[in-house]
């Protein structure tokens, strides 16, 4: 899917990726990152979390990214049209967004952009 059909909403140190311009958030886990390009980080988490849940029916991703104290506090969620638990899907998203690899490739690939641009 091309990033052209992605919303994305920046307001001050705070970067949303949502699919349209309702942001909601049934399901959600947190981390950091250092810093980096927010909309690179928010674009790749959105495409792990897609796969990761992809057989979830009526899930639309939402990345927020905000930039604080030379880190970006990032949280990964998003709406779900139908039935689902909560503890599961949150444990799903938190492993992917713990996952050491995911993590490098994240950060690595949006420093390597905000480099090139």
């Amino acid at each position: 899917m091309s990033r052209a059909r992605w919303h994305i909403q920046s307001e001050g140190e705070t970067l949303t990726l949502a699919r349209g311009k309702r942001v909601r958030l049934d399901v959600a886990a947190h981390t950091q990152l250092p810093d980096a390009g927010r909309a690179r980080i928010a674009h790749q988490v959105r495409q792990d979390m897609w796969r990761a849940l992809q057989g979830l029916k009526g899930f639309s991703p939402v990345v927020q990214v905000r930039r604080e104290a030379g880190q970006l506090h990032i949280v990964a969620g998003g709406e779900i049209a139908g039935r689902f638990v909560r503890a599961k899907v949150e444990d799903i998203i938190q492993a992917m967004l713990d996952n050491p690899a995911r993590r490098a490739r994240w950060v690595n690939s949006a420093r390597t952009a905000r480099r090139a641009s």
